[in-house]
């Protein structure tokens, strides 16, 4: 067992203890525990990579799936502190079922806290609301938060380096906190402890279907939706709304789906919409090694607002952050057989047909657009309707996050 870890837990049991285990001051205590031994000052993460690797002397290793893995360093019946590695970008956005606070011992990361409200449950498992971002902070090594059970500490850390590694101060449980939902923006809120494995074998077997080519995937899963509750039914669309749309039965199965569940069935689509564009942000940014390009493809991925985006590239980069965005935007600019694509916004394909020119007269969209400059001679040759094409194709991808206010508000999705 690690010394430094047996001190912390030993300091947070007894500071604890002299206020009678009260759960509501749990979270306080392990924030001023973690701040007091700063980890991040004090573990030598090879040491202790080793130590783990040699020593047989570990406290119980839980068979949790949290963690890329997840290292238990001491444990009583009340709590216990984890290391968590990280080898993937980002968590869902989620709340806990525990409390305590959490410490990063390498890396950085950005946490992002949300509110969700108006909310309707559809079954014990499964909610609709709003889901609203509150705040969105850079948590640089070193940093210190705490974490409260339950809806009023609903976050998601995107992990920037790989490995990044936290330390975890943590109870076991919160009685009353239960179920942990996960939430899909924005509008979604749901159990992902409750596994329909009906529903999940029938995902399966629509996969093959898939795989295999099979013309009856469309017409079939249109008939699913007929008779699924409403539940199975997002369940369904979540899984197959990429299919569907590329074989050209999308529109026939969301009439279908709204027709049966009527107006409460209005805020799945724009849910649909984000993972469709969450997935392509994060392929993106597998597909590039860029350490630069990867970190603002975390930003359009996880902040949800220009002055964020901003701020947080100035704390990391010299000069100016649009200056910088606008580097960035020619660099990941990319020719593929469907078109010039800009990250995730297409090149309007009403706009000519000379290709030639689209990179060109792109770039300078995003300049007018995002970084505030005065059009360009490429776009002062465009008719009207064109400069707002390529405007519109800005607004319906991640770019429109760093839209400013006027523009993202006034466009039509």
């Amino acid at each position: 067992m690690n010394p430094f870890f047996s001190q912390l837990g030993q300091s947070v049991y007894d500071l604890w203890k002299a206020k009678d285990f009260r759960p509501a001051l749990f979270p306080e205590i392990a924030k001023t525990c973690l701040q007091k031994f700063a980890p991040s000052k004090r573990v030598d993460l090879d040491d202790l990579i080793s130590n783990f690797l040699l020593d047989d002397r570990q406290p119980y290793q839980t068979s949790s799936g949290f963690g890329q893995p997840e290292l238990i360093v001491y444990e009583n019946t009340r709590f216990y502190i984890q290391i968590l590695f990280w080898l993937d970008g980002t968590t869902d956005i989620h709340q806990h079922g525990f409390s305590g606070a959490f410490h990063v011992l390498a890396g950085s990361s950005i946490h992002s806290s949300f509110n969700f409200t108006q909310i309707t449950p559809v079954t014990s498992h499964f909610q609709l609301g709003d889901l609203k971002l509150k705040e969105t902070q850079l948590l640089e090594t070193g940093t210190t938060v705490m974490i409260h059970s339950g809806p009023s500490c609903i976050h998601s850390l995107f992990h920037l380096e790989t490995p990044s590694v936290t330390v975890v101060i943590r109870t076991h449980s919160d009685p009353g906190s239960d179920p942990q939902f996960t939430y899909l923006p924005p509008h979604v809120g749901l159990d992902p402890v409750n596994n329909d494995a009906l529903t999940t074998r029938r995902k399966q077997l629509l996969d093959v279907l898939e795989a295999a080519g099979n013309e009856d995937y469309g017409p079939i899963v249109v008939k699913m939706l007929k008779e699924l509750d409403f539940e199975r039914g997002f369940f369904i669309l979540q899984n197959c709304v990429s299919t569907l749309r590329n074989l050209g039965c999308w529109e026939k199965a969301w009439a279908v789906f709204l027709r049966k569940h009527g107006p409460m069935a209005l805020p799945v689509l724009p849910t649909l919409e984000e993972i469709i564009r969450r997935d392509g942000i994060a392929a993106l940014r597998a597909s590039v090694e860029d350490v630069e390009h990867r970190f603002f493809l975390a930003l359009l991925l996880n902040v949800g607002n220009r002055e964020d985006i901003l701020k947080i590239i100035s704390s990391r980069f010299e000069g100016s952050p649009l200056a910088t965005i606008s580097r960035w935007g020619e660099e990941l600019l990319r020719i593929t057989e469907s078109g010039t694509w800009l990250v995730d916004a297409l090149f309007p394909s009403e706009i000519g047909n000379d290709e030639t020119r689209h990179q060109g007269v792109f770039l300078a969209a995003m300049n007018h657009f995002i970084c505030g400059q005065k059009p360009s001679p490429e776009l002062r040759r465009l008719s009207k309707t064109d400069l707002e094409s390529l405007g519109q194709s800005l607004h319906d991808s991640s770019w429109r996050n760093l839209l400013p206010e006027k523009r993202s508000s006034s466009s039509k999705k």
